[in-house]
């Protein structure tokens, strides 16, 4: 029986442990993998879920690349193992823009994630919690790690590779690393390289995890509930939710009201700091400290340039359809870097602009725009 008493408090981490209904989730394993920052993993595996069917050539696979705290739950209801609905619901299923009477959709949890792939909280090859001992990774390391799922499939080509934010970073690094495996490209509001600006909103996401008690050097996976760094990653999502939506919805949407009843004037909270709170406490209850660690810090290395001679000499082994958009109210990584982009990738024309007024999360929310844009894409 739940113990009353910790019944309300977060659990150490929200990551899916083994032993967890499985939902939709299918897996894969890798072998040894070299890591760019110099270590390895001797053997990893990836979750991932599919929609629709592969053709007899396999020439109808689409690969869909999530955000920072998604995962491969991409489209469906919540149900075991899954305690979000699919975050791209409105575009995936039959007669939508991924029309999955027509196309195989295929969705993976990225490689040091926190819901079925391999990462810290989970076991390492003799069945101990990875926690500090997981290797620091890249956006280009998880791409590598992903070619597994396609020759699993037997996929030699995806019909299109697509993503938004960290997605999209990995969407671009497929068809920079694995030109002749990618014949479409969708980048939805990531850059070329993480800016200063953007490693700079990542800074204090990160000091508040790593400064939270819980934390514990990154090994607090097997603690009772509330002993884990959920404070801190808590702050980190406050932070970063506000960069993820404009200042012209946030004013709009809440302005100064206060929260119900509360009054700011005697220590209650402004309807903002609600919000806010909100979406911290759905995150700790279902993502992982030490994966959303991880992952920034794979963001923050960002660069398809990186050993390669630049982003422009990179960019020029792009032979996939392109196309590259922006958000017109992005101010995490605002429409000027897609210009840069696409006017750096061979093919891809000019960039596309959202239109909304909901900031960077427009890639999410707007699915008539992106919806355009896909279908553009296969089409």
């Amino acid at each position: 029986m739940t113990d009353p008493s910790t019944a309300d408090l977060p659990p150490a981490t929200g990551a899916w442990r083994e032993g967890d209904p499985p939902g939709r989730r299918q897996w894969v394993t890798g072998g040894r993998l070299e890591l760019d920052a110099g270590g390895t993993l001797p053997e990893y595996r990836i979750a991932y879920e599919t929609w629709g069917n592969l053709n007899s050539d396999g020439s109808n696979a689409v690969l869909v690349e999530h955000a920072l705290t998604g995962d491969s739950h991409a489209a469906g209801e919540p149900g075991p193992g899954h305690p979000t609905s699919g975050w791209w619901d409105g575009l995936i299923g039959p007669g939508r823009a991924l029309d999955t009477d027509e196309l195989f959709v295929v969705v993976p949890n990225v490689l040091g994630g926190c819901q079925g792939s391999t990462g810290p909280a989970s076991p390492d090859p003799d069945g101990r919690t990875w926690g500090s001992r997981f290797p620091r990774i890249t956006i280009r390391d998880q791409v590598r790690a992903e070619t597994v799922v396609a020759d699993h499939l037997g996929i030699e080509r995806w019909a299109a590779v697509l993503g938004g934010s960290m997605g999209g970073m990995r969407a671009l690094e497929w068809a920079v690393t694995f030109p002749s495996r990618v014949a479409g490209l969708l980048v939805l509001a990531a850059p070329a390289a993480s800016s200063a600006d953007q490693i700079a909103w990542a800074a204090p996401q990160l000091h508040a995890i790593t400064a939270d008690a819980g934390w514990r050097g990154g090994d607090y996976h097997d603690l009772p509930a509330g002993e884990g760094p959920h404070r801190g990653l808590g702050v980190a999502r406050r932070i970063a939710h506000t960069t993820y939506r404009s200042g012209l919805e946030l004013d709009q949407r809440f302005g100064r009201s206060p929260q119900g009843a509360e009054n700011p004037l005697a220590g209650g909270r402004y309807a903002i700091e609600s919000y806010l709170d909100h979406h911290a406490d759905k995150l700790v209850r279902r993502f992982d400290a030490a994966s959303y660690v991880l992952l920034t810090q794979s963001m923050n290395t960002h660069d398809v340039g990186r050993d390669r001679g630049g982003a422009a000499s990179a960019l020029a082994a792009v032979t996939a359809r392109g196309v590259i958009a922006g958000v017109d109210s992005d101010r995490l990584y605002p429409m000027r870097q897609a210009r840069e982009l696409a006017a750096a990738t061979p093919g891809a024309g000019e960039a596309a602009e959202i239109t909304s007024p909901y900031g960077h999360d427009s890639f999410l929310i707007e699915t008539a725009q992106v919806a355009a844009l896909v279908k553009a894409l296969l089409h």
